[in-house]
């Protein structure tokens, strides 16, 4: 994720060394000293995501000074509530009528199903079943009060659920931020539910010797913000409950100009912040449809996730790290807070990797040239590798990457 008040900082799945920012994972000696690595954090934050489409306001459509329209939120697809796993989700459709061969878009933090409402009709025009959840703690979905059932277990077998709600065998799963981590989590545990799977902005992470919360602590503070939310739970909740329009406002943020960093917790001082850094994302009626749903849902069920991760550590402690299925890997080459994998095919191997000329909130800040590359990625792999029986419904489907984009290379 990235901040809109610096220049840099770990992720919410990456820390920072003397070479640069790696992902959470990975646990080395080449660490700067803990203070040096907290001060760097402070400076930096723009994004991670969850949101909801509840109490929506029906502002009017008009152009933002981008080169795109944006959408008008009332074109969005009204959803279906659907009771899977124990909890219900609030579920967003479109081309139903191309049962068969589905393809699930999970959001990230402090996002929701809206994020994908450019990726949601060019999907469908390409003939896929798209379905995109509110998955649970966002929106008009269920929100548990027990914190562990927004481990990464409750998490993947919703999508498991959903999966069994419309008949699915399988399906390509597309994520971003911590949908991503959501999405390398399903893959990992239920392998035979995902047939692909697309990540925008956060690659594979590997698990690493300790415990993710328990090594940020130690390498960069009480102030960061991932150990923040674990070791002070409901503080930072209650702060961005109080400045929900200010927090999401300066949230989404691109091109955001260097600022010394400030003592304190990075997310907290953004909330708090007057002015926001940088140009919006998004047009504010796009930006009031997150507002009016953070402001129904509150922060505490999205944020119940963070405070997971070192389950979640455990939970996959004896589960196969290496995921087999074809992948596609789309960084935002300015997306300052999360790094690139240094060893990405070492996890997965059949994975193609490109970069757009975007921050963190890439399906949003470059909706046309996002579209382009996954259909183009997902054409490829239906044309290169000829499948042997029906693609998606009941059978699942089989197959492999291949070059493919300009710019794009193994890692």
């Amino acid at each position: 994720m990235a901040t809109s008040r610096s220049v840099r900082t770990p992720t919410k799945l990456s820390h920072e060394t003397g070479r640069g920012v790696t992902g959470f994972g990975r646990q080395d000696d080449d660490m700067t000293s803990p203070a040096r690595s907290s001060e760097a954090n402070t400076r930096a934050y723009q994004g991670c995501a969850g949101a909801s489409f509840g109490n929506l306001r029906r502002p009017i459509i008009r152009k933002d000074s981008e080169e795109h329209a944006m959408l008008n939120p009332i074109d969005f697809p009204e959803p279906t509530v659907i009771p899977v796993n124990g909890v219900e989700l609030e579920v967003f459709e479109a081309g139903r009528e191309n049962e068969g061969k589905a393809i699930v878009l999970c959001h990230g933090w402090p996002e929701h199903a809206f994020s994908w409402r450019h990726q949601m009709p060019a999907l469908a025009a390409a003939g896929y079943h798209v379905i995109a959840p509110n998955q649970r703690g966002y929106g008009n979905s269920s929100r548990p009060a027990e914190v562990t059932d927004y481990d990464i277990e409750h998490l993947s077998g919703d999508l498991v659920a959903l999966l069994d709600h419309y008949g699915y065998q399988d399906a390509t799963f597309v994520g971003h931020d911590w949908g991503a981590f959501v999405v390398w989590g399903l893959t990992l545990l239920h392998p035979n539910r995902v047939n692909k799977v697309i990540s925008l902005s956060l690659p594979y992470q590997e698990r690493g010797e300790r415990p993710w919360i328990e090594f940020m602590e130690d390498m960069l503070g009480g102030d960061f913000y991932f150990v923040h939310f674990n070791r002070q739970p409901g503080v930072a909740d209650a702060v961005f409950e109080d400045n929900t329009f200010q927090f999401l406002r300066n949230m989404y943020r691109k091109n955001v100009p260097f600022a010394a960093p400030e003592p304190g917790m990075a997310l907290i001082n953004l909330a708090r912040a007057d002015t926001p850094l940088g140009e919006p994302v998004m047009s504010d009626s796009e930006l009031a449809v997150f507002v009016s749903a953070f402001e129904s849902s509150g922060f505490t069920g999205s944020i119940n996730w963070y405070r997971n991760l070192d389950r979640n550590w455990r939970l996959l402690a004896d589960v196969n790290p290496i995921i087999q299925q074809p992948a596609f890997m789309i960084y935002g080459d300015r997306d300052l807070a999360v790094p690139r994998s240094e060893n990405l095919t070492g996890f997965v191997p059949n994975v193609e990797v490109v970069g757009l000329d975007c921050g963190h909130w890439i399906q949003q800040e470059k909706p046309e040239e996002t579209n382009q590359a996954i259909l183009k990625w997902l054409e490829q792999q239906d044309a290169t590798y000829v499948v042997s029986r029906d693609p998606v419904r009941v059978t699942g489907s089989s197959s492999a990457s291949s070059p493919h984009e300009p710019r794009a290379h193994n890692e």
